[in-house]
């Protein structure tokens, strides 16, 4: 068995703060990254970083007359500060301006025209700038890009250089139909077959230089910069060293990756016929998740209910944060989310559930001055779940398995009991729930610490709850 695990997030772009809908898709590669780190006990490398190249930041950054490289450091800080925010296990925070992505994106290009796969022409484009991607008329609602409706269309007829990606849609059906999981959830494997069987078009990988300086040079031809989609997935093997650390690269690589359904076409079709192209292993997985939206509203600046992570931590801590988010539902269809449903939710599982069991057990325990030592184990059903990387319905189970604990207590009643017959009530229990514990802490390392150094070894009540109610 392979003892190396990678797992990346897509990098967002640095235009504005990260919201909610990025904080789930790092918290979920994080809970990943930490069961397979530290319950599998994987070598793990857990990649995330900032996008920072094409016209959206050359025109904010004009905006504030500031140079690009001053907007995208502003920026970038503000998804590093996720890390200590959201306690992150990442390895590495990699931004597309760091001078070992830009050589190895110059070298993957070189690897694609090599093959013959990029090739110079004139084409007239519809081109939504807030996609930073050309857009065809299938993918258009009344003459706008779905994701972008406020935004007018640009058309644009230039010299670019195209990547040939009509070449590879029998290749793409093939990966496909050998691996039927490649991406997760089923509907948007469906999705992708379907989009590529349609069949591809060849897609622009450059802009004139004299239009838009902000990219990274093309290879042996100074009027072109890359085009910013080209660029920026390249990160996720430049991260591990390529082309230079062949081991690294080897060890790591094919990855898992983690992104939302706005960048399905991206990660599973247009990268993987990159990596064609360059002749090098195509993703392991692909994750996807829904939307979220706040209300019954898609979330937007300008209907101002945009969540910002900072919000949910001053709210409820980083432990609670990273468990409200990934109980809406992972990998799966869109959700909604409101204040309301998290205080709902936070209540009824954090504390009147665990947070309640830890403190009536620890409260017993102490009384009956209980001293335990004990290897907690990892249960199989919990560990098929995310094998399958079934996250939301893993942190489900553990909800039950620990509602089970009361149950067992309300049957047992151990406050009626006394002597040896309550001290084998109360240690049955803890055991349960040291093992519940133990798959616990990819979700809430630091709750997950607290509630073992509780119930292992002599044991004491707590000063304080788990988790104070919100009322």
């Amino acid at each position: 068995m392979n003892d190396h695990f990678y797992i990346t997030t897509t990098l967002p772009y640095v235009n504005a703060a990260p919201h909610i809908g990025f904080a789930l898709e790092i918290i979920e590669a994080d809970v990943i990254a930490r069961y397979q780190r530290e319950l599998l006990d994987k070598k793990v490398f857990f990649n995330t970083g900032s996008d920072e190249h094409g016209q959206k930041i050359a025109t904010k950054a004009a905006e504030q007359n500031i140079e690009p490289q001053a907007y995208c450091d502003h920026w970038a800080e503000k998804f590093k500060e996720l890390k200590a925010l959201l306690n992150l296990s990442v390895d590495r925070f990699i931004r597309t301006t760091a001078a070992d992505h830009i050589s190895a994106a110059q070298e993957f290009w070189q690897r694609c025209l090599d093959k013959g796969d990029i090739y110079k022409a004139q084409y007239p484009v519809k081109y939504c700038v807030g996609c930073e991607m050309a857009k065809t008329e299938s993918e258009l609602v009344d003459g706008r890009c779905p994701l972008h409706p406020n935004r007018e269309l640009e058309i644009r007829e230039e010299e670019n250089y195209f990547f040939k990606f009509s070449n590879y849609q029998q290749a793409l059906l093939d990966l496909y139909e050998k691996n039927p999981e490649f991406v997760k959830p089923a509907s948007r494997m469906k999705e992708i077959k379907a989009f590529v069987e349609g069949g591809l078009a060849d897609f622009s990988i450059s802009r004139l230089k004299k239009n838009m300086s902000w990219g990274i040079p093309v290879p042996g031809d100074d009027e072109h910069v890359m085009y910013v989609w080209f660029d920026a997935l390249i990160n996720y093997i430049s991260t591990l060293g390529w082309p230079e650390n062949e081991t690294n690269f080897a060890n790591f690589w094919p990855g898992v990756q983690v992104a939302g359904k706005d960048n399905l076409r991206q990660q599973a079709a247009m990268w993987q016929a990159m990596l064609l192209s360059a002749d090098l292993p195509n993703s392991k997985q692909i994750l996807i998740n829904g939307f979220i939206g706040v209300d019954g509203q898609k979330m937007s600046k300008s209907l101002g209910n945009v969540i910002s992570p900072i919000e949910l931590v001053d709210r409820y801590g980083i432990d609670a944060t990273r468990y409200l988010l990934i109980k809406l539902g992972t990998f799966g269809e869109d959700m909604d989310v409101s204040f309301e449903k998290l205080d709902t939710t936070y209540n009824a599982f954090l504390a009147y559930g665990i947070g309640n069991l830890c403190s009536r057990l620890a409260k017993m325990a102490s009384t009956e001055n209980l001293s335990l030592e004990y290897q907690a184990q990892l249960k199989p059903e919990f560990k098929q779940l995310m094998t399958n990387f079934d996250l939301s319905e893993a942190l489900n189970w553990l909800d039950q398995e620990l509602a089970q604990i009361d149950k067992y207590l309300a049957q047992k009643k151990p406050w009626t009991l006394s002597g040896e017959a309550k001290k084998i009530v109360l240690k049955k229990a803890i055991k349960r729930l040291l093992d519940l514990n133990w798959a616990l802490q990819v979700f809430m390392p630091t709750t997950s610490q607290k509630i073992a150094n509780k119930f292992n070894g002599q044991m004491t009540a707590f000063d304080q709850g788990l988790f104070a109610r919100i009322s």
